[in-house]
């Protein structure tokens, strides 16, 4: 990478020149101006040299030089906020030091996160930014994934821990994707772990269970091995024992409103300091189960005021009654994922925790509980979540929709779930290039469904054999004088690019047009019948019912030796002189109508009130033979799958499958 002016990077340059900023000393600036330069890669790798040393300088300081704020730490601070990957680095807590300095620095100057969002603002509007943004990716850094992960020279061990409450979905897929590429393709011979973080037995079931695993064999991804957060359950009551008489935790009955206003005011809970006697006894009668117990909860004493909320004394342990679908009645307790998560990764040998980034604050939580147990490091790192326009991924929401008949079930087409979008025409290449396309990015933006189903269509292009279908509706009965006596039928290339066989298709001097086409007809008018040739339109002939005009028959004159480029409308048509195949073709629209539910707004107020549509048509005699599952494309209408096989006696059903245009 090509040597960086750390003043260059739009923070720093702002930082630097904001009226708050401390008088210039360059003699103890520019011996800090090379570590700042060392801190600009984007690999952890070249970079924990550079964050050693920093944070082995603050072990004894609150500032880099002096007793005060100064421009040498405003450099190094800019340097590190600016850099993504040492920002979520810092952010871990792993370097004590170096985080207690960063966290103080941007927690005692108000001025300073406002600096940054207007830097950031101005660099994103200025093309090509300037050379200093180390966000930019260099020509050396063309690899996505590329993220540096450490200490990975022996191994890396990932895991994929859903709550068996509900189906997987796009999200959830992203996060399973990518924690089997780096088990199995980044660095090949690691390990996934699929563990089911059954913590919550009011809401978990086997059946949920099933179900997952279902939806990643669906996904294509084989765990190297399946655990249960229960199958831990004594081990997690016996560190939560160790954390109460370390003094590492307390027991609190606090009200659920107080808990939260008291923690949000960074006031301390009256039962903070009480005994550690006095703090087992009452998680002793949790885990009876007692009416007294039930009252009780255990919490983590960490900090009742740390600028980072998820320190501020999180939850570790509840009681409930409940039976658990694994363990039946032996727990009346059960850990929080933020207590049995880290616990269980470093049990259970994971390298790397990858997280969403909506576990940035709670990265530092998840290191506290390691280092006060004294158990194994565990690497967290953070991507974005998969988040969509006009799509709710939340599974309270998604449950509801179930439940209150929106759609039909969790693998409706219209639901973000893996069945769902497998079902409406997904295919599992797409959605691995699609996801991993993203990478391990921790920009949070609402993906557009255009670009996904774009991907697909790359995918499905090449499979799909081209088929004709015609709206029953009032579709018109055709003459085609100068046609070929009789019924005839050739043998026509399923695709035109593509070798994937031949179809019949069949030919007379009696068809069917579809009003909407015979409508735009005008006499003496030259047309191209798709896969026939020109025709030339001799009179057309109407109908009217209850006020409405429609065309009721149309007469055609071949003209083969017309050229199809010199003709504006190419019609489908459909022999009337073969067995037609019934079908019926949906298509679906979004559930919601906004492209994001903003806080405080109710998602029923904008369900759109229509999001399918149903068309009966008739489709060429080949359709019949279609299997559940296959694509096609229908010429003019667009690609479908098969949902249901036709069967005599009952119309085949397929679902449209978008490609990424807009309507």
């Amino acid at each position: 990478m090509a040597s960086v002016n750390v003043e260059d990077i739009p923070i720093v340059h702002r930082l630097l020149n904001d009226p708050n900023t401390p008088p210039q000393d360059t003699t103890a600036e520019n011996q800090w101006h090379s570590l700042a330069s060392n801190l600009t890669p984007l690999n952890l790798k070249d970079l924990e040299a550079p964050l050693t040393k920093l944070d082995a300088h603050l072990t004894l300081r609150s500032y880099i030089s002096g007793y005060d704020l100064s421009r040498s730490d405003l450099l190094l601070w800019g340097t590190l906020r600016n850099n993504r990957i040492a920002h979520s680095y810092i952010k871990q807590g792993l370097r004590v030091s170096l985080s207690r300095w960063f966290n103080f620095i941007e927690a005692s100057n108000a001025w300073i996160p406002a600096a940054v969002s207007e830097a950031s603002a101005t660099a994103s509007k200025t093309p090509g930014s300037t050379a200093g943004d180390t966000n930019k990716r260099t020509t050396d850094e063309q690899d996505p994934y590329d993220i540096g992960l450490q200490d990975t020279s022996n191994g890396v061990v990932t895991r994929f821990p859903p709550e068996p409450s509900g189906y997987l979905h796009i999200g959830h897929a992203k996060a399973a994707l990518l924690n089997d590429y780096f088990a199995h393709k980044k660095y090949p011979g690691g390990t996934l772990i699929l563990r089911f973080d059954d913590t919550n037995p009011a809401k978990e079931t086997q059946a949920f269970e099933d179900a997952i695993i279902e939806d990643l064999t669906l996904l294509g991804i084989t765990p190297d091995k399946t655990t249960h957060t229960s199958d831990y359950f004594a081990q997690l009551h016996d560190y939560c024992v160790a954390m109460l008489e370390s003094g590492h935790a307390y027991a609190d009955d606090t009200p659920q409103d107080l808990l939260r206003e008291e923690r949000k005011a960074g006031i301390p809970s009256r039962n903070r300091d009480a005994p550690i006697p006095t703090n087992l006894t009452h998680f002793a009668s949790m885990r009876a189960g007692t009416p007294e117990g039930q009252k009780w909860y255990i919490r983590a004493k960490i900090s009742p005021d740390d600028p980072n909320g998820a320190l501020r004394d999180p939850v570790l342990y509840r009681c409930s009654p409940l039976p658990h679908h694994r363990t039946g009645t032996t727990w009346k307790i059960y850990p929080t994922y933020d207590f049995c998560c880290p616990v269980v990764d470093a049990l259970e040998g994971v390298t790397h925790a990858l997280r969403t980034t909506e576990y940035n604050d709670r990265d530092a939580q998840y290191q506290w509980v390691l280092r006060s147990l004294n158990l194994r490091t565990v690497h967290n790192w953070n991507f974005s979540r998969m988040s969509f326009i006009r799509t709710l991924l939340s599974k309270r929401k998604l449950t509801q929709f179930v439940t209150n008949g929106t759609v039909r079930g969790w693998d409706d087409p219209r639901m973000p779930t893996v069945r769902g979008i497998r079902r409406r025409g997904c295919t599992i290449p797409a959605l691995h290039e699609f996801i991993l396309k993203q990478g391990p990015s921790k920009n949070i933006v609402n993906l557009d469904w255009t670009a996904f189903w774009a991907t697909n269509k790359k995918y499905i292009d090449p499979i799909s054999a081209r088929y004709t279908a015609i709206a029953q509706r009032d579709a018109v009965s055709t003459s085609v004088r100068g046609a070929r006596a009789g019924v005839h039928t050739e043998q026509v290339a399923l695709h035109a690019k593509f070798d994937l066989g031949t179809k019949a298709v069949v030919y007379s001097g009696d068809i069917l047009l579809e009003q909407a086409d015979a409508a735009s007809l005008v006499e003496d008018e030259e047309i191209t019948l798709m896969n026939w040739g020109n025709a030339i339109v001799r009179s057309i002939t109407h109908k009217t019912f209850n006020l409405s005009r429609t065309v009721s028959h149309v007469e055609l004159d071949l003209h083969l030796q017309g050229s199809v480029k010199s003709t504006a409308k190419k019609l489908t048509w459909l022999s009337s002189d073969q067995e037609l195949t019934p079908i019926e073709l949906v298509d679906y629209d979004y559930l919601i109508s906004k492209d994001k539910i903003e806080e405080g707004e109710r998602v029923e107020d904008f369900l759109n009130p229509v999001t399918e549509r149903k068309e009966v048509c008739w489709a060429d005699l080949n359709v019949a033979r279609l299997g559940q599952d296959a694509v096609g494309q229908f010429d003019r209408k667009g690609y479908f799958r098969v949902d249901r096989p036709f069967r005599h006696g009952e119309s085949a059903v397929l679902f449209q499958i978008p490609t990424g245009k807009t309507k």
